[in-house]
């Protein structure tokens, strides 16, 4: 079959719709930054392939094709455009909003499970056969686990030589490749240049010894002050930190427990020009005990400050919503955060039940330092890791200043994800997750809603018997009982616009401080 025919034959997909050809195009021709990452543009006469939002002259309709991945359009012999940088795009949104095998497998493939355990460790964890696993990512995203993994180790490479002084050899072997020429190989197929050529070029050089700067890519609209807010007012002690300098944006750090050794993050709040425009990026700043975790760090990061929404999308269909229309015109791009570490946060949800979120906080610090491990060397107000489930499963009962039927609920999710009876990786069945969580003794439904929107990214998870969210439909007017099937697949999004319309209503009310305590944990 020809390109043009396999171009012709794949079609590319926004939210479970597929976008026809035509409408590509007419969005590459607008330079319509809303479709960077949903899919890719390859100019035949030239051999490059781009973002949609690529600021070089349109090329001509005839010399185009589309792509699903960048994977797809190296596969097919394209190179990266050294203009836009297309493989620095934020992640298409399709990959949490579906549930399917292509779905999973890519949330998996984005949290490094090739690199670590091969295209069998992947197949394994989806319960299907390396060959069908294969054809089913190829039939529809041009490319297998392999080509995918590969696009995604070329990106770290070309990270690790452009912001550390790393050799080439050692960035090679960081960023996963099993050989310096496969390595030297796959940089000179999606680049065009030589690994020297590429660390040649125009570049942010880590400030730091030790640090590896980068910027997380988003769509707009974001609402930063949201997430900086909702994780802030959640930080863990001794895990967690949000700081400000004197006049300049807010910093959220935390610990990060990965595959090769704990890790240090700092993410920034993204600056605002004096026409109120904000940056389309995060700076972030890693310390990783080993650069093999690069991409599984920054994967998790994304997950956290939710990078791969579609704002647009989401509040196209919010806000043709009587009740909640007036909450998304006031938030635009307003996101649902998720978290790094899906065990951390499943204890976090169980410590949260029934109380407020300061005293949830509390009772996690206490653990943390009880039980968390220490740093090799402190950062800042960082010491240690949030505590293991295995830790937290035998945690004396002097240590759980809670009652008596939440430590057996807490020892009994603790125990399960410990012995992976229960699994929240990246990637797992949410269905069989949540049933899963649901048949412990003490895990309800708010529990098991919360997990799905935070641990497994789900952004169609609904709280109706949350407080915040009671209190929220009362400040947006809306019946308590409200059916919310009509906020499908974006119930999570709808969540958080009632929490901040609760948060808002009594802050003029009662203060700030009051109102903080009926936000959910």
């Amino acid at each position: 079959m020809s390109d043009a025919r396999q171009s012709r034959g794949r079609r590319c997909r926004r939210l479970g719709a597929v976008i026809d050809e035509e409408t590509s195009y007419r969005a590459v021709s607008s330079r319509d930054a809303r479709f960077d990452g949903v899919f890719f543009t390859a100019v035949r006469t030239t051999g490059i392939y781009c973002r949609p939002s690529c600021p070089a002259m349109t090329p001509k309709r005839q010399n185009v094709h589309f792509y699903p991945t960048a994977a797809a359009a190296q596969t097919a012999g394209f190179r990266a455009c050294r203009r836009c940088r297309p493989d620095a795009v934020p992640g298409s949104p399709d990959w949490n909003v579906r549930a399917d095998l292509v779905a999973r497998a890519m949330r998996m493939i984005g949290d490094g499970v090739v690199d670590r355990e091969g295209v069998a460790g992947l197949a394994a964890r989806l319960g299907y056969s390396e060959r069908h696993l294969t054809r089913e990512l190829v039939t529809e995203l041009g490319a297998g686990p392999q080509a995918l993994a590969r696009s995604q180790r070329a990106h770290t490479a070309r990270l690790l030589l452009q912001t550390t002084d790393l050799s080439a050899t050692d960035a090679a072997f960081a960023a996963g490749f099993a050989s310096v020429r496969q390595f030297n190989e796959t940089i000179r197929a999606v680049y065009g240049l030589t690994p020297t050529e590429l660390r040649q070029r125009p570049s942010r050089r880590a400030a730091v010894p030790g640090t590896i700067p980068l910027r997380l890519a988003c769509r707009e609209p974001f609402d930063a002050a949201h997430v900086f807010d909702f994780l802030g007012l959640r930080a863990v002690p001794g895990v967690e930190e949000t700081i400000r300098t004197e006049g300049g944006p807010r910093t959220y750090r935390r610990t990060l427990d990965l595959p090769g050794g704990p890790g240090v993050a700092e993410v920034d709040e993204p600056r605002t020009d004096r026409a109120g425009r904000s940056q389309a990026w995060l700076d972030c700043r890693l310390q990783l005990t080993s650069l093999r975790d690069l991409t599984t760090a920054v994967q998790r990061l994304r997950a956290l400050f939710d990078l791969d929404a579609d704002p647009e999308a989401v509040d196209r269909a919010l806000g043709g919503d009587p009740h909640l229309g007036p909450l998304v015109a006031a938030r635009p791009g307003l996101r649902s955060p998720g978290h790094v570490d899906p065990h951390e946060l499943a204890v976090r949800a169980v410590l949260g039940q029934q109380v407020t979120v300061a005293a949830a906080r509390t009772l996690a610090g206490r653990l943390a330092e009880r039980y968390g491990v220490p740093l090799p060397l402190p950062s800042g107000g960082l010491t240690r890791l949030f505590p293991s489930a295995a830790a937290l499963a035998g945690a004396e009962d002097a240590d759980l200043a809670m009652p008596r039927a939440r430590q057996r609920a807490l020892r009994g999710l603790c125990a399960a994800l410990a012995e992976g009876s229960v699994d929240l990786r990246p990637g797992v069945d949410r269905e069989q997750a949540a049933a899963d969580l649901l048949a412990l003794p003490g895990i309800g439904p708010w529990t098991v809603s919360y997990v799905r929107m935070r641990a497994l990214s789900d952004p169609d998870a609904y709280l109706p018997t949350d407080i915040g969210v009671r209190h929220g439909l009362r400040a947006a007017g809306a019946p308590e009982g409200l059916d919310a099937d009509g906020w499908r697949p974006w119930r999570s999004y709808a969540v958080h616009h009632l929490w901040a319309a609760a948060t808002g209503a009594a802050a003029t009310s009662a203060g700030t401080e009051d109102s903080r305590s009926i936000r959910s944990n």
